[in-house]
């Protein structure tokens, strides 16, 4: 379905995302394995602390929900490197909420981060990647967005929709020679979803999050998910009839919690 790509060496490759969790332990795997790295996030320090002395990579701070921002940083690394072969957008923005918590900003900028930015970024990119006929774009999503889960009132559904995303980007761009991926990890311990008061099953280290999505980019998957073991529990979840899926996952996950 998509080119496999094992050898990272030389590859140019923009990262946003890349200060903390994921998105800082894909830098520093791809930048072990030769690839020259565009980091990019809000926070300079972290992105000069992850590129260390790492000769290939290159340091591009913005903020992905300014769209002037993601543009600056998209034109300065076109000047420096003319373009990329892999594109990574991992940034995203997470906040535990329930129906009686509902905040419209603190809505808006998970939007903002999770899906709008997802969106701008692939308008940078995209245009490059077709004239150049060849390359890959990839988000990185979640399980959340394969159905309705308590606390994920506006995060779930920013990842639904990045998810669908993904995939009309994928109809429209393999036929032009361009592969696009999504990336539904389960729970990976991070600044993120150390917000969480409940269990998370199968929680795995950002290092292993890393190395799982690589390992999907070596196979020819759209869709790359992990660990195996929780995320196919929650395929299974997502064909169920709302009249099993509701008082299930209400059982299973604290759907039933009330206002104080």
């Amino acid at each position: 379905m998509n080119p496999r790509l094992t050898d990272w060496s030389g590859k140019r490759v923009w990262l946003l995302g890349a200060s903390t969790g994921i998105g800082a332990a894909l830098a520093g795997q791809l930048l072990a394995r030769g690839a020259r790295v565009a980091l990019s996030a809000r926070n300079t320090a972290r992105l000069t602390e992850v590129a260390a002395d790492a000769g290939h990579a290159l340091v591009l701070p913005c903020d992905a929900a300014d769209e002037a921002s993601l543009r600056a940083a998209w034109d300065a690394l076109l000047a420096a490197w003319g373009g990329v072969d892999v594109a990574l957008y991992v940034a995203g923005d997470y906040v535990p909420m329930r129906a009686w918590e509902l905040d419209t900003a603190t809505a808006r900028r998970m939007i903002d981060v999770n899906l709008v930015g997802a969106v701008t970024f692939a308008a940078c990119v995209v245009p490059q990647l077709l004239r150049q006929g060849n390359g890959q774009i990839g988000f990185v999503a979640s399980v959340a967005g394969y159905r309705g889960l308590p606390k994920s009132l506006i995060y779930g559904p920013t990842k639904a929709a990045l998810i669908n995303f993904a995939e009309a980007l994928y109809l429209d761009l393999r036929p032009q020679g361009i592969g696009v991926r999504v990336i539904n990890p389960g729970f990976v311990a991070t600044p993120l979803t150390a917000q969480n008061d409940f269990a998370m099953p199968a929680l795995l280290t950002a290092e292993q999050a890393a190395l799982a999505t690589l390992a999907g980019f070596a196979g020819g998957a759209f869709e790359i998910h992990y660990p195996k073991r929780f995320t196919r529990v929650l395929k299974l979840l997502a064909h169920l009839p709302y009249r099993l899926y509701f008082p299930l996952v209400r059982r299973l996950g604290g759907a039933s919690g009330r206002p104080r």
